[in-house]
């Protein structure tokens, strides 16, 4: 059996399997997720979903991956052992929650240069130890950016869970044009690990994945990004591919971090019912309907991401030029759609 179809199904059962026992386990110790005003669920949702996906992804890894890349291996789950950890302590209510963007983050992407994994952008065009160091706070920002972009799409059931598989699909199917086989076999435990969890926490969700899921997600989103090398006529543009891969994530950020910014808050430590999800469930789509519609968007993206080895490099500038475009006429128009806007929080009180 090929490693990249025995990592999905080892994650997907073991993912699936495991979510029933956990979610007994947050409900007797009594971590859910309660009501608020800046919740969109109605009653008490147990937590610590994550736990499922990061035991069925770390299991699939440990039977299908063996020696020549047992280094990065290691590094890898070190940080996402790190990012789990630090994301269920939060959910427990047991940490600030800078510690997980100015600490644990960039200890995490870390880990990652110190086994090698960085961006290879700027070197590109800085020859010696500068493009090289460059590279290396790209890759830190990269990490940084993309896991808390993660951590913040966990706001609507089943949108973080599928967003994550649709990603970890196309990477592997990326990995695939250019023969990865590592990539690939990670992108399927990804997928299977976190397709498995979606059972559960589609609306109407039984489990959230909490903090410790979402930033795991989001932490394995940024090593395939950071791994995948994309072959063809467009290779040396293929940082292309994971940018449009993690098209929704960008976007959604972009989004509340350009609302958030104009009205005087904080981008990520100002939570509320601006994102994406909200305005197109606020739009007449529903909860359901703006988390399916989110869904599609992303599998446009990762179409557009597949393209890109195929493309000569003028035509993937130009392809993502237009991409670029219709993303601001849509920033434009969803500003304007109605969502609920959150107070201004006087800076002497601390954000929950």
């Amino acid at each position: 059996m090929p490693k990249d179809l025995l990592a999905f199904l080892i994650a997907f059962f073991a993912s699936v399997g495991l979510t029933a026992p956990v979610r007994q386990l947050a409900l007797r110790v009594g971590l859910v997720d309660k009501p608020g005003p800046r919740k969109v669920h109605l009653k008490p949702i147990p937590l610590l979903g994550g736990v499922a996906i990061y035991c069925g992804f770390v299991l699939a890894v440990l039977i299908t991956m063996h020696a020549p890349t047992s280094g990065q291996i290691i590094s890898i789950l070190a940080g996402a052992t790190l990012l789990a950890l630090i994301g269920f302590l939060d959910d427990g209510g047991l940490l600030h929650h800078q510690v997980k963007l100015f600490v644990a983050m960039p200890v995490a992407a870390g880990l990652l240069l110190a086994s090698g994994i960085r961006a290879h952008l700027v070197s590109a065009f800085v020859p010696g130890l500068a493009g090289v160091v460059l590279d290396g706070c790209l890759t830190v920002l990269w990490v940084v950016g993309i896991t808390a972009s993660f951590s913040i799409l966990d706001h609507m059931d089943g949108l973080c869970s599928g967003i994550a598989a649709v990603g970890a699909l196309f990477f592997t199917l990326a990995a695939n044009q250019g023969g990865q086989v590592m990539v690939r076999t990670l992108g399927a435990a990804t997928l299977g690990a976190a397709l498995g969890f979606l059972g559960w926490n589609f609306n109407p969700a039984k489990i959230f994945m909490g903090d410790g899921g979402a930033m795991f997600l989001g932490y394995l989103m940024a090593v395939l990004s950071l791994k995948l090398r994309p072959e063809g006529p467009a290779s040396q543009i293929g940082w292309l591919v994971p940018l449009l891969i993690l098209g929704v994530p960008i976007f959604d950020t972009t989004l509340v971090s350009i609302s958030r910014s104009r009205r005087g808050l904080i981008p990520f430590t100002s939570p509320g019912k601006d994102h994406t999800a909200h305005r197109l469930a606020n739009l007449g789509l529903g909860q359901r309907g703006a988390v399916l519609a989110l869904y599609a968007l992303a599998c446009v993206f990762g179409i557009l991401a597949l393209l890109v080895p195929s493309l000569s490099a003028t035509q993937a500038l130009a392809m993502v030029a237009v991409v670029v475009l219709c993303c601001l006429v849509g920033i434009y128009f969803l500003e304007g759609a109605p969502y609920e806007r959150q107070a201004k929080i006087p800076k002497s009180s601390p954000v929950s």
